[in-house]
């Protein structure tokens, strides 16, 4: 769920605790209306997110936050990239072969 990019992107945004209209997630994210719409419908449906519509002046405006468990599973997530990148750097790599085009400029 949350690997997708765009998910993740709009999970990254909404960290810092506050809650973050839809024009502000479209911004952040650079998702279309569509899309972020149907990518936080998913996010929401999992209890990752919660969608709020709040009235401001004569206007309702969407809000997005986080939960309590859309942070959890994002750190969880983290933390298994970075055992990727940890075993990644652990592990020893073949020598790398000169090519006829290799030349110290690019090095």
């Amino acid at each position: 769920m949350i690997s997708a990019p765009c998910r993740l992107g709009i999970l990254a945004t909404l960290v810092p605790g506050q809650p973050v209209s839809f024009t502000d997630m479209k911004a952040a994210t650079s998702l279309s209306d569509g899309n972020l719409h149907v990518q936080t419908r998913k996010l929401a449906d999992v209890g990752y997110i919660q969608i709020r519509k709040v009235k401001k002046g004569r206007r309702s405006v969407t809000e997005f936050r986080l939960t309590e468990l859309g942070l959890e599973r994002l750190r969880l997530h983290v933390m298994k990239l970075q055992k990727v990148l940890d075993a990644e750097v652990a592990a020893p790599r073949p020598a790398r072969s000169a090519r006829a085009d290799d030349s110290a400029v690019w090095a």
